[in-house]
Parts: structure tokens; sequence; C-alpha cells
């Protein structure tokens, strides 16, 4: 395996998105990675990014500065989307995304990154606990209809 690269993500990227997506959680979503893609382009000054090994596509994050939401100052930043194939899993491939992700969002003025991550998924929290992620004052609230 060559070296990881990380650079901003572009409409060419979709396949290859939409490829790990599916073998991350095993349906196929190249419609809704199309309109992500667009959509993303259009909301934050912050990049989508997509790490390659040797030419190939092998991971992806996306996030935002927020600034327009009611009541969400723009110093905030949120990571939306991390996917990375299974083949490159747990060789720092999401560390290197997260992290680049991050200096983007400082280039853009925030100082406050947050995610959600299910608090059933071991493998999730650890990660974003070793990224100096900590529990936040905000909860997740839910109502079935």
């Amino acid at each position: 395996m060559g070296p990881i690269t990380v650079r901003m993500m572009n409409e060419k990227d979709v396949a290859a998105i939409a490829e790990i997506d599916t073998r991350v959680l095993g349906s196929r979503r190249q419609d809704y990675w199309t309109m992500k893609m667009q959509c993303e382009h259009a909301r934050s000054p912050v990049p989508a990014l997509v790490a390659e090994a040797d030419g190939h596509v092998v991971g992806f994050i996306m996030g935002a500065a927020s600034g327009w939401e009611y009541g969400v100052p723009a110093t905030i930043g949120w990571v939306d989307t991390l996917g990375v194939h299974p083949e490159y899993q747990g060789q720092g491939v999401a560390s290197l995304l997260a992290q680049e992700l991050v200096a983007h969002m400082k280039k853009v003025g925030v100082s406050k990154v947050y995610t959600l991550v299910n608090w059933r998924n071991g493998d999730m929290l650890r990660f974003f606990d070793k990224l100096g992620f900590t529990q936040g004052d905000m909860i997740n609230l839910e109502l079935d209809i």
C-alpha cells in the first residue's frame, strides 16, 4: 500500500464513495451520494475530503461550518459523514481525514466541532475519543411516529 493522501472531494469521486458506502452499510445509494455532494459544495466553506491510496479513493469525510442555523454560532463545525473502505479501516485513514477536516474548519473560524454517534457503536465512540471529542452539553431527542 502506498502513502495515504488527502484532497478535496470532487464530482468524479461519487462512484468510489458510493462503493465504500455499499461495502460498509450494505446498500447501494449512488443517487443519494450524487445529491449529497451537490449540496455539500453549496452548503459550507469547509470542503468535503477524500483519502487516496495508489490513486484510489479509500475514505471520505464531509462536514460543515455553521452560521445560518437558528441559534447556532458561526464558530461551530459539524462532522457529518465519515466512511473508510473496509480494507483500509484501522490504518489511520479516518484519523487523517478528520484531522484535515478540522484544520479546514479552523481556517474559517470554527472553534468547536460536533458530531452525532450512536451510543451502541463502541468503535466510533473510541475513534472520536482518540481524536479528543468529549460528551457535549447537547442531547439528541427522538420521537417515533
